[in-house]
């Protein structure tokens, strides 16, 4: 076994930490731009932050594979929670798929919905995410050994890019239900939560004082 990770923040379990204590030989470079120390049998993808490239899904015969959190084709490339949870999904969830030239695109090896339940942030919805996931890891490793090619992704594609979704902004237009969404969605400590102007907001209690608070004054809400 090897491992190709990157150094983790403060708040993100180190898994450099863990490959030193288990003496587990790990590189931090970026793989696709590595010279693979072995021929690997499979790959396996799992909060890695680099784009894979072709040569390294050739070095394994394809039998590369990703965890992404959504319910693809839905949610391709970044923050899939945080957009599920502000577009008013009811559920989420999770696919174990092939990696292929494109992004979120490859086949499907096991797929798994979650309810997004109403008192859930995105750091709970995370959370719950990943520790499902994991409980598929091995059944999926083995289904990548056996030389299973999984199945097509059916549905309508949607996608969204790196960043933060609306750069963290209440939209004071948006309907209420659609604000207490974004700001649950966007409850993830350390990083900084939903604002309105240059205020934090936590709660839609809060937000509702800060909206009163700027009509008042004789501001424009609008």
């Amino acid at each position: 076994m090897y491992v190709y990770t990157h150094e983790s923040p403060y708040h993100v379990p180190s898994l450099v930490d863990y490959c030193r204590e288990t003496s587990t030989p790990y590189s931090l470079e970026d793989i696709s731009r590595a010279k693979l120390p072995f021929e690997p049998d499979a790959i396996a993808s799992i909060y890695y932050r680099h784009l894979i490239k072709q040569h390294v899904i050739d070095a394994c015969d394809q039998r590369i594979f990703n965890l992404h959190p959504s319910l693809l084709p839905a949610y391709r490339g970044c923050s899939s929670l945080t957009w599920a949870m502000i577009q008013g999904e009811s559920q989420a969830g999770y696919t174990f798929h092939y990696i292929d030239r494109g992004c979120d695109t490859g086949q499907i090896l096991i797929q798994q919905p979650l309810a997004i339940e109403p008192w859930d942030t995105q750091a709970t919805l995370f959370q719950r995410v990943q520790f499902e996931a994991m409980k598929d890891f091995l059944p999926v490793l083995q289904l990548v050994i056996a030389g299973d090619r999984g199945r097509d992704q059916i549905g309508t594609p949607s996608s969204y890019r790196r960043g933060c979704p609306h750069d963290g902004q209440i939209n004071p237009t948006w309907p209420l239900a659609k604000t207490a969404r974004f700001i649950r969605a966007m409850v993830n400590p350390p990083y900084p939560p939903a604002k309105f102007g240059d205020e934090e907001i936590y709660t839609m209690e809060q937000y509702l004082q800060a909206v009163q608070k700027r009509d008042t004054s004789g501001r424009n809400v609008a």
